[in-house]
């Protein structure tokens, strides 16, 4: 598995070679960073699947400071942010807002944002930042709700497929 794993990730000598991270020469050639085992691979794919509801494109940034944070692969974690996309942001973000009514103990229903009226700019404008601070905090607690299952969801799926992987390889040897 990691053979299959390592030709898909970078090699570290791109950093020390970029002219852009030099300054952060020492922080990213920590050998843990790139180093590819159950655990930094689970850690990997939990600090990307936690970064990757962050919205806008600080998803990959959010990964590589939980990557060096917690001293898990890299490349893995910012690549598993990429289960966010144009396709799935929106279900996504509508299952945090629905958890996130769950927790607070919210029973209203989602609520369609103001039409836009360009004749009444002002008015709509009071509107959508009412509309905006009623989703605002079931969206928020749902956000970091959804993040924390499928960061822990994630963690214990990649350690459990590791171990069935390694217990299939053994079996195999023994065999052979």
């Amino acid at each position: 598995m990691r053979k299959h794993l390592k030709k898909y990730l970078p090699d570290p000598s791109a950093i020390s070679e970029n002219r852009w991270l030099r300054p952060f020469h020492n922080s990213l050639l920590h050998p843990r960073l790139w180093h590819l085992n159950r655990h930094s691979a689970a850690g990997a794919v939990a600090a990307g699947l936690a970064c990757g509801l962050i919205p806008g494109p600080f998803q990959m940034l959010g990964a590589a400071l939980c990557a060096l944070l917690f001293r898990v692969n890299l490349p893995l974690a910012m690549f598993v942010t990429l289960y966010t996309n144009p396709l799935t942001i929106v279900p996504l973000y509508l299952l945090a807002y629905e958890l996130g009514r769950l927790v607070i103990g919210d029973g209203s229903h989602f609520s369609a944002p103001p039409e836009f009226a360009l004749g009444h700019l002002a008015d709509w404008s009071q509107a959508m930042l009412g509309w905006m601070a009623g989703v605002g905090k079931p969206l928020g607690i749902g956000l970091i709700v959804l993040a924390g299952g499928l960061a822990g969801l994630g963690y214990f799926a990649v350690k459990l497929a590791w171990r069935l992987y390694l217990v299939a390889a053994w079996r195999r040897r023994l065999r052979s």
